[in-house]
């Protein structure tokens, strides 16, 4: 009988408020009996109940979401989510067993960043790390602060493949690709785990494309005191009910297009946010240009190929606390800061949002600090729970 040891390294995260989310490595070797095709018995790894999977593919939805952006050979399951949450706290998808897709997107920050730049096996991040919540729930199909790939597939395994990040580069002798795949077909519980998903053990990229982005996916904020509101009126536009009258004028604010004067400075309706994030969803539009944030980290280059963001939804805890600074280079810490960039406009590009140049002037929304703190206020009521408690969003792996 020969035994192979496995070094099972997972990343814990302990807890669901900014108080308590401290990430801890864990790693320890398992002895797998070659004898039983070295797939061990899966409970003994995982807090999941492999016999009654949580439920990821039928999730409810209001029905006034419209967006979705699951292509139609990727659809949601739960066998296809659990192994994508298992891949999403693994360790082992980095070169040296130490960084997983937790570690950088984390659920006690709505599966962001509270870090400025987020740290990888071979240095920090150049970009902050965007939030994932509600990915799946957006007109814009393009994925990264510069839309570099085309679909959420093929962003999952782009930081696997940095050599910054996760390690699997093939640059400068770094292991690459081929090499996570035949790791991880000596993990003793992925060739089961692979079978249950796509009804066969093969690992490719492709399958482990497919299955992170049906745990993202899955990953949904609905529980909030918005969707209280919205579901109970016909439209946005409409007071709700459980708002008070800040939050109320916070959201016609930011509904609400503004208007401009011929010199570009607002004369009276709204401040117009939701030209761009589109609600109910709060989704970035498709085909907008850079924000005006052009900034690059450790650096005084400038970056004007920033298009996107994530949703709006959930950036803020349910303590009020930060989910992670605001834009690709975290320069604004918190949302008064946000809406002061919006306010006056500094910085042209020649990929600047039209929707930020009216009538070719930069945009001076002239705010005032009653207008700012509704605005805050009502953003504030995007904010759910479950996601911050759900188990089925948590790391799977079990403490040794």
């Amino acid at each position: 009988m020969r035994n192979l040891i496995l070094t099972i390294s997972c990343v814990i995260i302990i807890g669901c408020s900014s108080d308590n989310s401290d990430l801890v490595d864990i790693t320890e070797d398992v002895v797998i009996d070659d004898n039983q095709n070295n797939n061990p018995n899966l409970s003994e790894y995982f807090t999941v109940d492999f016999d009654n999977l949580s439920n990821y593919q039928n999730q409810f939805i209001p029905n006034y979401i419209d967006e979705d952006n699951t292509p139609n050979n990727n659809q949601i399951t739960d066998e296809g989510a659990t192994l994508g949450r298992i891949l999403f706290y693994d360790t082992n998808l980095s070169v040296d067993n130490s960084i997983s897709c937790a570690s950088c997107h984390k659920q006690a920050f709505a599966f962001g960043d509270d870090n400025a730049v987020s740290t990888g096996v071979n240095g920090t991040t150049l970009r902050h790390s965007m939030r994932l919540v509600n990915a799946r729930f957006g007109e814009e199909e393009r994925f990264f602060w510069d839309e570099r790939t085309s679909s959420l597939e093929a962003q999952t395994t782009m930081p696997i493949r940095d050599h910054l990040e996760m390690g699997f580069s093939g640059e400068d002798g770094a292991p690459d690709f081929n090499d996570l795949i035949e790791k991880l077909e000596n993990v003793g519980y992925y060739p089961e785990l692979f079978s249950n998903a796509f009804g066969t053990e093969t690992i490719s990229e492709a399958r482990i494309q497919n299955a992170l982005a049906q745990f993202i996916r899955s990953i949904q904020s609905f529980d909030s005191r918005y969707d209280e509101g919205r579901s109970v009126v016909n439209n946005d536009n409409e007071p709700f009910p459980n708002f008070t009258n800040q939050e109320n004028l916070g959201k016609q604010l930011f509904m609400q297009p503004p208007n401009f004067n011929n010199q570009g400075i607002r004369t009276g309706g709204g401040i117009g946010c939701a030209i761009c994030h589109n609600p109910p969803e709060f989704s970035i539009a498709e085909n907008r240009g850079n924000n005006g944030v052009i900034g690059v980290f450790g650096s005084n280059a400038t970056d004007f190929t920033i298009t996107r963001s994530p949703s709006l939804r959930d950036v803020l805890g349910v303590n009020g606390q930060l989910n992670g600074a605001f834009f690709h280079d975290a320069s604004a810490n918190d949302l008064e800061d946000v809406l002061l960039h919006y306010n006056n406009i500094e910085v042209n590009n020649p990929n600047l949002d039209n929707r930020l140049r009216p009538g070719n002037n930069l945009q001076q929304l002239n705010m005032s600090t009653a207008e700012i703190e509704a605005v805050i206020a009502f953003l504030t009521t995007l904010t759910g729970e479950n996601i911050y408690l759900d188990e089925k969003w948590s790391n799977p792996f079990i403490q040794p």
